[in-house]
């Protein structure tokens, strides 16, 4: 699915480069963002429509590999193989869980409606945090923010979607497209900031196999006892 090169990741023909800041747009109390992310994980979302594949989104998960916060959340995990990571839901969540600045930029293969997108990301969103028994009205209010910055948004092939998650600040989402300046929003809901998390990041249930997949093959190796 995807070809490396010693800089960049090439995902679908699209380049994810290997290191990445994600000092760009943070808010002023994230004083951790200007921390250097490496690109941790690759993927694809589709679905399969008369046995033809539909490719809509390439996907890069982006973390400070290199911090001690994040490797101490995931020593439990030394030793145990790709296969082994993938059906551990503990991993995925102590991954969602480490207190350190994270970036998903997913860049859009198939042009869709961004409105279509937003619906998508409010009822995972939405599901995952009453099936936790963390959705209020503050909750549904960030959710209705997000789903409303979509709203007027089309994703033409090439768009790019940046979620940056700060330690103790929520998240940030940007969408760029050739030809407009880029748009922000702040997703001040910490549930809600983790639950778009999990949607990507959340193991069996995250909305990218191929992304989960990816990041435990990558993570076996970076836990892998000297």
């Amino acid at each position: 699915m995807g070809s490396e090169t010693e800089t960049v990741v090439t995902v679908e023909g699209i380049p994810f480069p290997a290191e990445i800041t994600a000092a760009e747009g943070k808010p002023p109390a994230a004083a951790a963002a200007a921390a250097l992310l490496s690109l941790v994980g690759t993927g694809i979302t589709d679905i399969e429509i008369h046995f033809l594949q539909i490719k809509y989104n390439a996907i890069g998960v982006y973390l400070p590999t290199t911090d001690d916060l994040l490797l101490a959340r995931l020593h439990a995990f030394r030793g145990k193989s790709a296969d082994e990571l993938l059906g551990d839901e503990t991993f995925f969540q102590a991954l969602v869980d480490a207190p350190v600045p994270k970036l998903l930029r997913v860049v859009v293969i198939k042009e869709i409606k961004g409105a279509q997108y937003g619906v998508q990301l409010e009822s995972a969103v939405r599901d995952r945090l009453v099936a936790a028994d963390k959705f209020d009205e503050e909750e549904e209010e960030a959710l209705e923010q997000v789903a409303e910055f979509f709203q007027s948004k089309y994703f033409r092939p090439g768009s790019v979607v940046t979620f940056r998650f700060f330690p103790g600040a929520a998240a940030e989402i940007t969408f760029a497209t050739e030809g407009k300046g880029d748009a922000r929003v702040a997703v001040e809901n910490e549930n809600v900031a983790a639950m778009i998390q999990k949607w990507y990041l959340g193991g069996a249930s995250a909305v990218s196999p191929t992304t989960v997949w990816s990041l435990a093959e990558r993570f076996a190796a970076l836990l892998s006892p000297a």
